[in-house]
């Protein structure tokens, strides 16, 4: 049997602690000018640019073009799962200052991965679900159960329109941080969006960690038993 050359292309791209770094800063699932993230994976400009034309050519980051700028984001969802898999397996990076060591606990509170909830709010908010029996929890995903249907119709969530969506509905997403699956898919973007309409988290700029603010800290207690 053959080896997929391409297999160690895609291996090539993350093993470059750069490259690793730019694509751990796209999990926000937001897109971002060559500049903004060489500062995020602290290199020089040109040094991102060098190296987001490498992952552009790999189809592991994609590029927006506005004018003269251009804007670089993560490919698919699929690339997201398998940097938040490997992050998973990664060892922890040793803290070298307070900004660091704020930043890490941030991102470990709560964070986007990709275009869904993650870190342990994204855990505990899970669990909740599964708790009120609102998911079932599957081998490889979550199940809406008709107590769930009822749930999501009255927070504002078309399922329907979810479904009809041209990816995986509800896949579970092993949190790096936690060690715990997530909701992620579609399911899990919706209920991302639902959350920041209704201002309960926020995002923050240049990180992907999220803010749950003072009215989201009050409603995620009142509704599903979640002390933050």
């Amino acid at each position: 049997m053959n080896a997929d050359p391409n297999v160690a292309i895609v291996a090539t791209l993350v093993s470059e602690a750069s490259r690793a770094a730019i694509l751990t800063a796209l999990l926000d699932g937001r897109f971002h000018p060559a500049s903004e993230l060489a500062y995020m994976a602290g290199v020089k400009p040109q040094t991102a640019s060098f190296h987001l034309k490498k992952m552009v050519d790999a189809n592991v980051v994609a590029v927006e073009k506005y004018g003269r700028h251009r804007y670089y984001g993560i490919q698919n969802q699929e690339v997201a799962r398998v940097m938040e898999s490997l992050l998973s397996i990664a060892p922890p990076i040793k803290v070298k200052s307070l900004n660091q060591d704020l930043e890490n606990k941030a991102i470990r509170s709560a964070r986007t991965c990709y275009d869904h909830l993650a870190g342990a709010l994204g855990v505990k908010l899970t669990q909740a679900l599964i708790r009120e029996g609102i998911l079932c929890e599957e081998e490889r995903c979550f199940t809406v159960t008709e107590k769930g249907k009822e749930f999501f119709t009255a927070f504002q969530i078309d399922l329907e329109e979810v479904k009809n969506k041209r990816r995986s509905f509800s896949h579970k997403c092993l949190d790096w941080s936690e060690r715990r699956h997530h909701l992620a898919g579609a399911l899990g973007n919706a209920l991302l969006e639902k959350l920041l309409d209704l201002n309960w988290i926020q995002r923050l700029p240049k990180t992907r960690a999220i803010k749950v603010t003072p009215k989201g800290k009050n409603a995620l207690k009142e509704r599903f038993s979640i002390d933050l």
